[in-house]
């Protein structure tokens, strides 16, 4: 899927505009408030998921950018920007930082090209996340990022809405294939928690966009698979390399997670 014949429906609700909404943004419609609402309202805490996944990204990519050569980032379904954009911080540490945002929904493309005016060394490619080839080859693409040397492929949650029959092994798989050595990649991922709140929250997100899909850290490692998974592992998303450290400490010194906290995981892996 392109751009083509895109344009924004404030009728319908979007998954990005719920996502903004949740973070405290402004770029949403009623329609998707009313869906926000629902986790703020009957699911309480929930909005820790969407802040817990941000601050591990943004980890994430300070982490590639300060202890790695790597400075090429492509951001799968990168959302509506919002504070410490990737290439913000990418280029925080790494002034030549080059990064490709990737989205199909038509208010992120309008506010993403917004960023083209303010920094050359990004672009924003309108594709799905299912066309893995389209991304590859297109000309924005291909203009910013050099696949003969690594990059870092950033999957914040996206692959959670990949259904099991749409493949999200195989799209990694893509990616995994499409770089070199030396190449990293980052996944958050809805985690199954066996409880209440975890149906509760898959059945919303099904019910309102037909996706969703809760996996088990063992079922997020084999999306990595073929793939070195670095320390720590597959864990909740807080608990992925935190910087600091706030509120109650668990018996291990670990921050102590909220069950909603501990609903979003995130790993780091690199191609050998």
């Amino acid at each position: 899927m392109t751009d083509e014949g895109l344009s924004i429906d404030p009728t319908k609700p979007s998954i990005a505009r719920v996502y903004d909404y949740l973070l405290g943004g402004k770029d949403n419609y009623a329609v998707d408030r009313g869906i926000g609402d629902v986790f703020k309202r009957d699911l309480p805490g929930s909005v820790a998921i969407a802040f817990a996944n941000r601050a591990a990204l943004t980890r994430a990519v300070a982490e590639i950018s300060t202890s790695t050569g790597v400075r090429q980032f492509i951001d799968l379904g990168s959302g509506l920007p919002t504070a410490d954009n990737v290439h913000q911080v990418a280029q925080r540490h790494a002034e030549d930082a080059r990064v490709v945002y990737v989205d199909i929904d038509p208010q992120v493309l309008v506010h993403g090209r917004a960023l083209l005016q303010e920094n050359e060394r990004t672009r924003v490619v309108a594709a799905d996340v299912r066309d893995p080839e389209v991304i590859r080859t297109h000309p924005d693409t291909l203009e910013l990022i050099d696949f003969d040397r690594p990059v870092a492929v950033m999957f914040s949650a996206i692959l959670h809405h990949v259904n099991d029959d749409e493949d999200p092994a195989g799209i990694v798989r893509y990616w995994r294939d499409q770089v070199p050595a030396g190449s990293y990649f980052f996944v958050s991922h809805f985690r199954s928690g066996h409880n209440a709140e975890t149906a509760e929250a898959e059945r919303v997100l099904q019910q309102t966009f037909g996706r969703g899909r809760w996996r088990t850290d063992a079922e997020i490692a084999s999306l990595l698979d073929g793939l070195e998974i670095l320390e720590p592992g597959i864990v909740p998303a807080s608990l992925w390399r935190p910087g600091t450290t706030d509120g109650p400490a668990g018996p291990g010194g670990e921050p102590e997670l909220t069950v909603w906290e501990r609903l979003i995981a995130a790993g780091l892996a690199r191609k050998a």
